[in-house]
C-alpha cells in the first residue's frame, strides 16, 4: 500500500454563498466520506485548512499574507490516504464529495523514505 495526499483545491468564496445549514450539510457529507475510508482502513489523516489563505514564503524575501487577488484557487484542506496504486488512489479522490463546481483535488503519491 503506498499512501497518498489529497490536495483539495476551490475557487476563493466557494463556500461563501451557502447558508448556515447548507454549510452543515457539505461538511457532513465530507465526515460521511472520511468515515467510511477509516472503516476501510484508507483514511491516515484529513484537515480542513484556515480560510486565512496562510502565508507564502520565498527564498530571500519576507514572508506574505495571501490569499491574493489573482489567485484562481486556494487549497482548501487535504487528506492522505492509503490505496494499492494509482487508479485506487484516483477511485477514492474521485469519490470524494469535494468534486463539485470548479472545485478540484490534485492527488500525490508520498514518497516513502
Amino acid at each position: 500500500m503506498h499512501e497518498y495526499l489529497l490536495l483539495l483545491h476551490e475557487t476563493p468564496g466557494d463556500f461563501g454563498s451557502l447558508s448556515p445549514a447548507q454549510m452543515e450539510e457539505v461538511v457532513a457529507e465530507y465526515a460521511a466520506w472520511a468515515e467510511d475510508l477509516a472503516r476501510r482502513g484508507l483514511l491516515v489523516s484529513g484537515r480542513k485548512l484556515a480560510d486565512d489563505g496562510g502565508r507564502h514564503l520565498r527564498a530571500g524575501a519576507l514572508a506574505s499574507d495571501g490569499p491574493y487577488a489573482e489567485a484562481k484557487d486556494v487549497i482548501g484542506g487535504l487528506f492522505i490516504v492509503r490505496a494499492g496504486d494509482d487508479a485506487q488512489a484516483e477511485a477514492l479522490a474521485a469519490s470524494c464529495p469535494h468534486l463539485r463546481g470548479r472545485q478540484w483535488i490534485e492527488i500525490r503519491r508520498i514518497e516513502m523514505v
